[in-house]
């Protein structure tokens, strides 16, 4: 499979990417290449080498658990007001008077 100028425009345009007509003509020739070298690996007789997956032992499941990070501080130096581990920050005004600006 063939990646043409239209393939190109079409993407770019899809993906709201300008293109110059050298940067097209460039980028058909770059993904034609990795097309072939694909098609290329594609060719490689592959059922003698062994897969990392074959030589390593399974992984072992663990359980989850999770710990609080630790702070470099104590929290209420983090904000003037906390309460129950949580911090309190002071309530937005509406937003009601966003039109005028």
């Amino acid at each position: 499979m063939a990646i043409s100028e239209t393939d190109v425009r079409h993407v770019a345009g899809l993906a709201r990417v300008g293109l110059t007509e050298p940067r097209v003509q460039s980028l058909v020739s770059e993904l034609n290449g990795i097309l072939a070298h694909m098609a290329v690996l594609q060719g490689i007789d592959t059922t003698a080498v062994a897969t990392a997956g074959d030589r390593r032992p399974p992984m072992v499941a663990r359980a989850d658990t999770l710990a609080p990070d630790r702070l470099a501080r104590d929290l209420p130096a983090f904000a003037p007001d906390v309460r129950d581990g949580l911090l309190l920050v002071p309530r937005l005004g509406t937003h009601d008077d966003t039109e005028s600006a």
